[in-house]
């Protein structure tokens, strides 16, 4: 049986462990948060003391761990899993980090003849409690032949993006274009009220129509015309507008690195960090609509 330390159980980790406990892995888990742990303990895993713990008699170690710093406290120096772990221990960092970390993480497995690979991920508590998340993963081809079937028991699409780094690119990428296009659906649903025209009249052109887009076929920011988006639910997360904000900023950090003019995405970010510092942080990040629907020019 092979057996995994997972380190970070929270609310994206703690669902993601409790699905490899389903599969039938062996897990030994720990979480400096003793609450977050007791969810995976209950569903069979073994409480670990310290990350190094979780990690050092496993044959995978698979990290889910609020930012970079994180990420490289565990991972990196005379005391990180790094060095702790046996040399045949795949290494799994399913964090949303900044490029840099994830390359330096992985820079450092390889110079201790370690395998790593940067696999955050894409859909949310729903998708880490249903299984049907998607990883982007960044490292080599045999590390992620490697990871492969151990993802597939939390993710749907499992998709190798290429060397150290990538994945955390498409991440930021992928999310900075869902930031983007979700304030544009706002704004196009704010209008439509002010013109008079229904909700589901707007919705039912627009996503038939040029203007369609995941932000408006799947995650509507009104209520009504999608009945699973938050939008039914008062804005009850699904994927938090810190969250959200979080990634903006890690993509306007990497476009400020590589000298790339991303107007609208500092925007977003801009707007998000103003809905974030308004009190909003733990609602969905589609509840932005209302603070477009409070502004007025």
């Amino acid at each position: 049986m092979t057996s995994i330390g997972f380190i970070g159980t929270g609310n994206m980790g703690g669902p993601m462990a409790r699905n490899l406990l389903k599969a039938g892995f062996k897990l030994s888990a720990y979480d400096v948060n003793a609450d977050s742990l007791k969810s995976v303990v209950a569903a069979g895993a073994e409480a670990a003391a310290s990350p190094n713990d979780a990690a050092a008699a496993s044959d995978v170690v698979i990290t889910m761990l609020p930012a970079g710093q994180h990420v490289a406290s565990v991972y990196l120096g005379d005391t990180g899993i790094i060095a702790a772990v046996r040399p045949d221990t795949l290494l799994i960092d399913c964090s949303t980090i900044d490029v840099k970390t994830a390359r330096d993480v992985a820079r450092a497995a390889q110079n201790n003849g370690k395998q790593v690979l940067d696999a955050p991920v894409s859909g949310g508590t729903g998708g880490a409690e249903a299984a049907t998340l998607t990883f982007m993963v960044g490292g080599s081809s045999t590390a992620f032949e490697r990871a492969r079937p151990i993802l597939e028991k939390m993710g749907r699409t499992i998709i190798h993006t290429g060397g150290a780094g990538t994945g955390q690119a498409a991440k930021i990428c992928n999310n900075m274009i869902l930031g983007i296009s979700m304030i544009a659906v706002g704004e196009a649903f704010v209008l439509a009220e002010k013109l008079g025209l229904e909700a589901q009249r707007l919705f039912d052109v627009a996503s038939k129509s040029s203007g369609q887009c995941w932000s408006l076929t799947s995650y509507c920011p009104v209520p009504g015309p999608v009945p699973t988006s938050p939008a039914n639910r008062d804005y009850k997360p699904g994927f938090a507008a810190e969250l959200m904000l979080k990634d903006l900023l890690l993509s306007q950090a990497a476009a400020q690195q590589t000298t790339v003019d991303t107007a609208l995405g500092q925007h977003a970010a801009n707007l998000y960090e103003s809905f974030v510092k308004a009190g909003n942080g733990g609602a969905d990040f589609s509840g932005i609509i209302k603070m477009i629907r409070e502004q007025r020019r």
